[in-house]
């Protein structure tokens, strides 16, 4: 089967499309045929290094399919079943062998690229605005990246939750795209030279309840300036680069401010945990409450050119890869 391949770290070439074997169900795995894979950032970490990984590996950790085969002692999955998965590598190729404790159920209303698009970023924005910093009525937070596919889930979630977001963007297209997620205020982060001093010019001087930062070491000063007393700085990426180390004092002289750099792994510990948040994403979309934006679909030899495109920040929405 096709599959895409690292043997090397380093920059988006390393993507080596290759015929390999085809998985085989193990005791409590299942054989997954992928009809889209997610493309995401952790994806770029896995590739340059930064999250080092066993040489050679078949990068990938979202995807979603149909199930064609099961291991020994395999219940509740059968063959046929719709599922979706995050957390479990290999899902830059056709085929994947996955923990059947890792599979989500996906509803008849919810199609297979959109689970794939949605299942690793819906997670993770809930985990943020219900656990991270639970989103309160009236609560003003700051999205960095906002037209970006976190950005615009995190974005409809706060202001499903009854908060107000004041979302970072590059281009007017984004800024578009924010304000049509439900952005109230949008800032041109490339105009501007004082990105905080506007954060707290539109919130009444006080600064904002949270900041969700994927962005990393370009945001993350005028992050922690953006933040009211006892204010919430939630770094759940590094788009741009890893963040210096922080002396602790630069939080009091915040106010007192809590930084956290949380990752999705810690918040679906639980089979019981993983499937409630992905109960509730799948649910939203459904129902309409949430909508997934694909900005672009790529053949899985074309991973390369997908990785590039994601980093160079010229991408709106959630990228997939179609085997």
């Amino acid at each position: 089967m096709q599959a895409v391949q690292i043997t090397q770290y380093g920059g988006p070439e390393v993507l080596t499309p290759v015929e390999v074997e085809p998985p085989v169900a193990g005791p409590g795995q299942a054989v997954v045929e992928i009809a889209a894979t997610g493309v995401n950032f952790i994806d770029v970490y896995h590739r340059q290094g930064r999250y080092p990984t066993p040489l050679p590996f078949i990068p990938g950790v979202e995807a979603a399919g149909r199930v064609a085969a099961v291991g020994p002692d395999v219940t509740g999955v059968s063959v046929g079943d719709r599922v979706g998965w995050v957390l479990a590598p290999g899902a830059y190729a056709q085929a994947a062998a996955v923990p059947v404790d890792r599979l989500v159920p996906l509803p008849d209303g919810v199609s297979d690229e959109t689970a794939a698009a949605v299942l690793l970023q819906g997670m993770t924005a809930h985990f943020l605005t219900h656990d991270v910093h639970p989103v309160r009525a009236g609560d003003t937070v700051l999205v960095h990246a906002a037209a970006g596919g976190m950005g615009l889930l995190l974005t409809q979630l706060v202001t499903h939750l009854g908060g107000r977001v004041v979302g970072t963007v590059s281009t007017d297209e984004k800024e578009q795209l924010a304000r049509g997620a439900g952005a109230a205020e949008v800032i041109r982060y490339d105009q501007v030279d004082d990105l905080a001093g506007q954060v707290r010019a539109l919130t009444g001087g006080e600064g904002v309840a949270a900041v969700y930062d994927g962005v990393g070491a370009s945001t993350f000063d005028a992050s922690l300036a953006s933040l009211r007393r006892r204010g919430v700085l939630a770094l759940y990426g590094a788009a741009s680069g890893p963040v210096p180390p922080v002396d602790p004092l630069r939080l009091m002289q915040a106010g007192s401010a809590v930084l956290t750099r949380p990752t999705l792994n810690d918040f679906v510990v639980s089979r019981q945990e993983l499937l409630e948040r992905a109960t509730d994403v799948l649910g939203w979309v459904a129902s309409g409450a949430l909508r997934v934006t694909v900005g672009g679909r790529y053949p899985l030899a074309e991973a390369a050119r997908a990785h590039d495109d994601l980093t160079s920040r010229r991408t709106t929405g959630k990228l997939l890869l179609i085997p």
